[in-house]
C-alpha cells in the first residue's frame, strides 16, 4: 500500500522523461547505425557479411526475446530500478563494440557487445513506458508518450544518417563510445525517481521454462532466415532448423496457455485493440528491412558512402520528429484506427517508390530522399496512436508485462524483418547472373553489370511492402473504428 501511495502522490517530470529518451535513443538510434554502417564494419573487421548481417539483427533479437520477461520482472523488483539495470547493460554492450578487435575474436567479441544492447533495450522499454503510464496522466501522458516516441522511432529515423555521419568522419568505434556517454548521463537523471511496482497476485515463479523455448525457437528461425541461403534452403540443417522454430515454438504456446506466471499472458490478447496495435506494430517495424536493403543497394551497386546513403534518408528523420505530434492530434480527433491506417498507407507507398530500382542512380536517389520522408511520416502518424492504443487497453498490475509484449513486437519486427529482408537480398544480389524471370518484365537501364543488386533489392523491398498489407488488414480487423476513449477521461 505504501508503495501504491507514494505512486499516486508522485507526478512525471521533464528531468526523468528526457532521462527515460536517453535510455531509448541508446538503443534505437546509436545501437541501429549497423543499418548503414554494417559494410564498413565488416570490411574493417575482418568479418563475412553473413555474419555481420547476424550482428546486426541480434540486438533486435535478444531485446525482443527477453522485453517480457524483463517487463514483467520489472512489474516485481521496480520500474526505475530495471531501467538502471538496463543502462548498465548499455555501458557494456556499447563499451564491447567499440573495443572489437580485427581478426578472430571479432565475431565473439562484436556479438556478445551486440547482445548487451539488446538486453539494455529489453530492460528499458517495457520498463519506462510501464513509467509513463503509473506516473503521467490524460494529455500529459499523451505529451510524455509523443516525446518517448520521437527517442525510439525518431531515433530509428536518424540512425542511419547519423551513424554514416559519424563513420565517415571519425570512424564506426566513436558512435559506441558516445553511447557509453548518453547511457551515463541517462542513469544519473534517472537516479532517485521514487520507485513503482506492479500489484503482485499470488507466487510469482520465473518462466524458465517459457523463455528457454521461446528462446530457442525464435533463435532457429533467426539463423535459418540468416544462414539459410548459405546452408542450402532444403539443407539437412536449414529444415532442422525450420524444425526447430516448428517444435519449440508449439511447446512455448502449450506451456504458456498453462501457466500462471507465464511470461507472455496470452489473456491479454483478449482485448481486441491492443492485440491490433500489437501485430501491426510487429509488421510496421519489420518493414526497418527497408533500410538495410536499400543503403547496401545504393553502396553495393552505385558505390555510394554510408555517408552519402545515409544523407539519402534526412527526410525520414525530420519527418518523424516534425509529425509525431501531429499523429498525437489525429489520435485525439479521430481515435486510434484511422490515424494507423493512414501511417500504414503512406509506408506503403514509400516502398512503392523504393523499389524502382529500374531506374538510374541519380533519378533513384531523388526518389529515394522522396521515399524516406513518406516513410518517416507514415510512421510519425502511426506512432502515438499505437502506443497509446496498446498501453490504454492494459491492466495497471500488468503494465510492464503487457508494455513489454507490445515492445517485444516492435524488437522482434526489427530483428525478423532486416533478417529476412538481409537474406533474400543478400541471396539474389550474390550471384553473377540476373533473375530471368524478371528480365521480360522491367528493363534496367544504366549499367548493367549490378543487375542482379537491383533485381534482389526490389524483391525483397517488395516483401516488406506485403508486411505493410498485413498490418493494414490486422489493423482493419481488430480495432474499432471509434476508440477515442483511452486517454482524455
Amino acid at each position: 500500500m505504501q508503495n501504491s501511495t507514494v505512486q499516486q502522490a508522485y507526478k512525471g517530470n521533464d528531468r526523468l522523461l528526457y532521462g527515460i529518451i536517453l535510455g531509448v535513443l541508446a538503443f534505437w538510434l546509436f545501437a541501429q547505425t549497423t543499418l548503414n554502417i554494417n559494410v564498413g564494419m565488416a570490411k574493417d573487421l575482418g568479418m563475412e557479411q553473413n555474419m555481420m548481417n547476424i550482428a546486426v539483427s541480434i540486438t533486435s533479437l535478444f531485446s525482443g526475446i527477453f522485453i517480457v520477461v524483463l517487463g514483467g520482472l520489472a512489474d516485481r523488483i521496480g520500474r526505475v530500478k530495471m531501467i538502471q539495470i538496463g543502462f548498465i547493460f548499455s555501458i557494456i554492450g556499447s563499451a564491447m563494440v567499440a573495443l572489437t578487435p580485427s581478426g578472430a575474436l571479432a565475431t565473439p567479441v562484436l556479438m556478445t557487445g551486440r547482445i548487451f544492447q539488446g538486453l539494455s533495450g529489453a530492460a528499458l522499454m517495457p520498463a519506462s513506458l510501464a513509467l509513463v503510464k503509473a506516473y503521467w496522466d490524460g494529455a500529459a501522458r499523451q505529451r510524455a508518450v509523443s516525446l518517448w516516441s520521437i527517442g525510439s522511432w525518431g531515433g530509428s529515423g536518424f540512425c542511419a544518417l547519423f551513424g554514416g555521419l559519424v563513420a565517415s568522419n571519425l570512424g564506426w568505434r566513436y558512435i559506441f563510445w558516445a553511447t557509453v556517454v548518453i547511457s551515463i548521463i541517462g542513469f544519473l537523471m534517472v537516479k532517485g525517481t521514487p520507485e513503482s511496482k506492479g500489484e503482485t497476485k499470488g507466487d510469482y515463479k520465473f518462466d524458465l521454462a517459457g523463455v528457454i523455448t521461446f528462446m530457442l525457437s525464435i533463435i532457429g528461425l533467426q539463423i535459418f532466415l540468416s544462414k539459410g541461403s548459405s546452408f542450402g534452403w532444403t539443407s539437412g540443417i536449414s529444415l532442422g532448423l525450420f524444425a526447430a522454430f516448428a517444435v519449440f515454438g508449439f511447446i512455448f504456446y502449450k506451456l504458456e496457455s498453462k501457466n500462471i506466471s507465464a511470461f507472455v499472458d496470452f489473456k491479454l490478447f483478449k482485448n481486441s485493440t491492443y492485440t491490433g496495435a500489437t501485430i501491426s506494430n510487429f509488421l510496421l517495424n519489420a518493414t526497418a528491412g527497408i533500410l538495410i536493403v536499400s543503403l547496401s543497394l545504393v553502396q553495393l551497386g552505385a558505390g555510394l558512402t554510408s555517408q552519402e546513403s545515409g544523407l539519402l534518408t534526412l527526410g525520414y528523420a525530420i519527418a518523424i520528429v516534425a509529425f509525431i505530434r501531429v499523429g498525437e492530434k489525429l489520435l485525439q480527433r479521430f481515435g486510434a484506427r484511422k490515424p494507423m491506417i493512414w501511417g500504414c498507407l503512406i509506408v506503403g507507398v514509400s516502398i512503392i517508390l523504393l523499389m524502382q530500382t529500374q531506374l538510374m542512380t541519380e533519378t533513384y536517389k531523388i526518389l529515394a530522399v522522396v521515399s524516406y520522408t513518406l516513410f518517416g511520416l507514415g510512421l510519425a502518424f502511426y506512432a502515438t496512436p499505437s502506443t497509446d492504443a496498446a498501453l490504454s487497453n492494459l491492466p495497471e498490475d500488468q503494465a510492464g508485462a503487457g508494455s513489454g509484449i507490445y515492445k517485444m513486437a516492435s524488437s522482434l519486427g526489427v530483428a525478423l524483418g532486416v533478417a529476412i529482408s538481409a537474406a533474400i537480398f543478400t541471396a539474389l544480389s550474390g550471384s553473377n547472373d540476373s533473375i530471368k524471370w524478371m528480365d521480360g518484365l522491367l528493363t534496367f537501364v544504366g549499367r548493367q553489370d549490378n543487375l542482379a543488386i537491383r533485381q534482389g533489392a526490389m524483391i525483397a523491398l517488395g516483401v516488406n511492402l506485403i508486411m505493410v498489407v498485413l498490418a493494414i488488414i490486422s489493423i482493419v480487423l481488430t480495432v474499432p473504428k471509434h476508440s477515442k476513449e483511452p486517454l482524455l477521461k
